[in-house]
């Protein structure tokens, strides 16, 4: 065996590792600062049972030569930087006990030859870009005991009624993802199951009863979907703490419960909608008519827009078309209630829309803005070409003409029911006296999400691509605390050989930042660049730290944060760090000599004047994950 986890290795694997002893049974390389691609001479080990290489820097495919490994038992590659899809051949791997590869940048369909893999007992694909349907191969391995992972994608379709062969499994989470359909009566045979989690989709129907005969279950979670009539009662639906409903807009309760309406309620609610439609009967011809009126001209007048703008029809083929009503409707007519957000080009709205029945922010341009229409357009180029699982999701975009006939602008995305980054750094500018506590490990976590996003738009994406407005209220936060980079209105791809065309530039010329965290060069007409994004990043961790805004009132004739934070760096560092992360450590002197202080030097780094100075968000990230992997051992909270 050979066992480096855990040392702080960095560097790329070399191809000469095909070279060590074909007897190799265990290969352990997790927990290090690994970089670069998988060589594809791994595929030599041919005896190898366990390989773990979790928690790393790794990128590039999966190469094929790893399907020559059919002896392995245990597989990991989680939490790397890993893109391409799982080819088939990983149904070669027909011994494998546990195959890991959660936390990456993988795409494409799962392949259903994994149903070849038939002695599984851990499944965890979760936390990458994987679409299509999820193959109901997947759901005979009657093997898979601990867990089935596939959260955090963009799976589509039902979940197969196949889904009953898992008769031993005790986790199953598909959360996070795009499926619809009703839950397939055959769970009910998943007797041992204790852990289910199918929120954030689009799941319909009634909420089965035979949830409540599954005695093993401790956590249900079936939030956020479109399912409708009663909660069952009994089981587990008698333990309010282990279940979670909310978001689900049409359920009741025969039994008061917090949030959720009676039954009598919504009964008495229908009754009175059926007492109109007799109205409705005769007047809906005439409106439908004077509709089909209005849908024609519109749709000449968006072909015609399409026409100027191709990419839109491009960005758009790929998404479910919503109208301009649908946007009304979702806000409930614009309603401040509703009111999340405002910026310079436009304004957001929580809401519902018919076909996404879990809450969706609802970004709105304000197209009178001067540069509003560019950022629609910035924005709609930026999505389409980048995917990563901490950059936010897009799910449709609306590009029509408001009741009044006037361009219209708008785009959809997931909700982030924990807010933004800026909410948490300063919660005593919050409504209510609302207290948000960041602790350090999350603070870590956060700083590690946004870096792995900026090093894949500079360094990995397809067409690299610059923020340009990088700041806490762009960071939004999910209900399990991931971040993630939104508002691409700015954003500006980096202009190669390659795709330069006549009339691109990269001149600053209408570039709007944000004051604190514009870097100092795009004051002086610098053409902007990935080391501008460096800077942003810079001041963002060293505000983290400090919880201190960069446009303090404090900062003034000159001083900045940066030069704040550099005069205590590194003696006097406890003066200026945030005190509430640090409140339930007790060896909060270890803590930010192994963690605080390395955090504030890449913070310094990121944020020198000179963008020659400043390092690459590769560098950034590997050298965070390094930290995270320190407060882990050190059990920081």
């Amino acid at each position: 065996m050979l066992m480096l986890a855990g040392n702080n290795l960095q560097g790329k694997i070399p191809s000469s590792i095909g070279n060590l002893s074909d007897s190799l049974e265990w290969l352990w390389l997790r927990e290090n600062q690994i970089s670069g691609p998988i060589p594809p001479e791994i595929g030599n080990l041919k005896s190898l049972s366990r390989l773990y290489m979790d928690y790393n820097l790794i990128t590039g495919n999966i190469p094929p030569t790893i399907s020559n490994l059919q002896s392995l038992v245990h597989l990991s590659f989680a939490h790397n930087k890993l893109s391409g899809q799982i080819l088939d051949t990983i149904g070669n791997l027909v011994k494998l006990n546990s195959l890991k590869l959660d936390g990456n940048n993988i795409s494409g369909r799962i392949p259903a030859s994994i149903g070849r893999c038939t002695q599984l007992q851990i499944l965890n694909l979760a936390h990458n870009s994987l679409e299509g349907n999820i193959p109901s191969e997947i759901f005979k391995i009657s093997s898979l005991s601990e867990e089935l992972d596939l959260s955090h994608n963009y799976l589509s379709g039902g979940v197969p009624a196949e889904v009953g062969n898992l008769i031993n499994v005790n986790k199953i989470s598909i959360s996070n993802n795009r499926l619809s359909g009703n839950i397939p009566s055959t769970l009910g045979q998943c007797v041992v199951l204790e852990y289910l989690d199918i929120s954030h989709n689009n799941l319909s129907g009634k909420i089965p009863q035979f949830l409540t005969s599954l005695s093993s279950l401790q956590n249900l979670n079936l939030s956020f979907n479109n399912f409708d009539g009663a909660v069952p009662g009994g089981g587990i639906f008698n333990n309010t703490g282990a279940v979670s409903v909310e978001g689900n807009h049409d359920l009741c309760t025969s039994i008061p419960t917090g949030g959720i309406p009676l039954c009598s309620t919504q009964v008495d609610r229908k009754g009175k909608q059926n007492s109109s439609a007799l109205v409705l009967r005769i007047v809906m011809p005439a409106v439908s008519a004077v509709l089909l009126i209005l849908s024609c001209i519109a749709t000449i007048y968006w072909r015609k827009r399409m026409q100027e703008n191709p990419h839109l029809q491009e960005f758009s083929e790929h998404m479910k078309k919503i109208s301009y009503e649908d946007i009304v409707r979702a806000t409930d007519r614009y309603s401040p209630a509703n009111l999340i957000g405002s910026g310079s080009f436009g304004v957001v709205y929580k809401g519902s829309l018919r076909l996404q029945e879990d809450q969706v922010a609802i970004k709105i341009f304000s197209l009178n803005n001067y540069g509003a229409n560019r950022s629609f357009i910035a924005e709609c180029e930026a999505l389409r070409n980048a995917r990563h699982r901490n950059l936010v999701k897009i799910i449709t975009s609306c590009s029509s003409v408001d009741s009044n006939g006037a361009d219209f602008k708008a785009l959809v995305f997931q909700y982030m029911p924990n807010g933004n980054l800026e909410m948490w750094l300063h919660p005593e500018d919050l409504e209510h006296g609302e207290k948000h506590i960041l602790t350090l490990s999350r603070r870590i976590n956060i700083g590690l999400d946004v870096a792995f996003a900026l090093d894949y738009l500079h360094n990995q994406c397809a067409s690299p691509l610059i923020h340009c407005d990088l700041k806490p209220s762009n960071i939004l936060l999910d209900l399990d605390m991931v971040a993630y980079v939104t508002d691409f209105g700015l954003a500006r791809f980096v202009l190669t050989t390659s795709n330069v065309q006549e009339g691109d530039s990269t001149s600053l010329a209408c570039l709007k930042g944000s004051i604190g965290y514009i870097p100092p060069e795009y004051g002086m007409s610098a053409e902007i660049s990935t080391k501008g994004d460096v800077y942003s990043f810079g001041v963002l961790l060293l505000q983290m730290i400090t919880g201190r805004s960069p446009t303090d009132k404090n900062f003034s004739d000159g001083a900045s944060l940066h030069e704040f934070v550099r005069r205590a760096f590194p003696d006097n560092i406890c003066d200026v760090v945030d005190q509430t992360m640090l409140e339930d450590d007790s060896n909060a002197q270890e803590v930010i000599k192994n963690c605080v202080i390395p955090l504030v030097r890449i913070g310094l780094s990121c944020s020198m004047t000179s963008p020659k100075e400043r390092p690459d968000m590769g560098q950034v990230s590997t050298e965070i994950l390094r930290i995270k992997h320190v407060a882990s051992r050190m059990y920081v909270r």
